[in-house]
């Protein structure tokens, strides 16, 4: 199946690991222009080697998306080195789980601080902002593009322990449902992709009676892997996507189903 992703130039946030690096490999895969952004270069060299082995041209470079000049000046490298943005994937989170305020033994245990709350937001909602403000520009001036929001079906029905996460995925969904009526006359498609539970890295080192509880409530009988993640950002930006709009797919086995 031809995808029409052969030569675009694509932005994937956060992949120097789990999705993020599946999702980057899977559109090199497709023989796309993959740039990969993270704050951790430790792997730069080995992941630009491995998308370029997978079969696309690739760069890497570090960039905080919380941070909007360094967003600005990496997408202005993008285009000084290929000409154009055709797809952006934000993809980039982080989590800092805690009680909105904790109670034990009739008195305040702990609580969410402003620095827990304000990073998630900074991180997950700010960068999603600062990353899709910088490449729309150029998306109009190329007569069209493509727009990936990382959402989470913790998003759509909150979890224990994640008002800034919960916060940060529900608000990525209708960020992704405004640009689609601001931007969709420009030829540029946003949609989101809600994930349930998948075998990242750090989701594998939680204690095995939780990752059981997971699959437990998860429909289809086992955890999402990234690459399942990955092939939905590609489908999405491929023309076989090209009337969906302003959507929100979740990738979840079930999940949302079954809770």
């Amino acid at each position: 199946m031809d995808t029409g992703l052969a030569g675009k130039v694509v932005i994937v946030t956060g992949a120097a690991a789990g999705i993020g690096r599946a999702t980057a490999l899977a559109f090199a895969g497709e023989r796309a222009r993959v740039t990969a952004w993270d704050v951790n270069d430790d792997e730069a060299k080995a992941l630009v080697e491995a998308l370029a082995a997978a079969g696309g041209e690739a760069a890497f470079a570090r960039v905080d998306v919380a941070d909007a000049a360094a967003v600005d000046a990496a997408v202005q490298d993008v285009v000084a080195r290929w000409g154009r943005v055709d797809v952006l994937v934000n993809n980039a989170g982080i989590v800092r789980d805690a009680q909105l305020v904790k109670w034990k033994d009739g008195a305040v245990a702990s609580i969410m601080t402003d620095e827990t709350f304000d990073r998630v937001i900074d991180v997950n909602l700010r960068g999603v902002f600062h990353c899709a403000r910088a490449v729309v520009p150029h998306m109009i001036r190329a007569g069209g593009g493509v727009i990936l929001n990382a959402s989470s079906v913790v998003g759509l029905y909150g979890n224990f322990g994640q008002t800034n996460y919960a916060a940060t995925k529900a608000a990525v969904i209708n960020m992704t449902r405004t640009w689609a009526r601001e931007l969709g006359r420009y030829g540029i498609r946003v949609n989101a992709v809600a994930p349930g539970f998948v075998g990242t890295e750090i989701l594998r080192a939680m204690p095995q009676k939780v990752l059981d509880q997971m699959v437990a409530r998860t429909p289809i009988g086992r955890m999402g892997e990234p690459r399942d993640i990955a092939d939905a950002y590609v489908w999405l930006a491929s023309r076989q996507a090209g009337f969906v709009h302003g959507a929100t797919l979740s990738v979840d086995g079930g999940l949302v189903v079954g809770t």
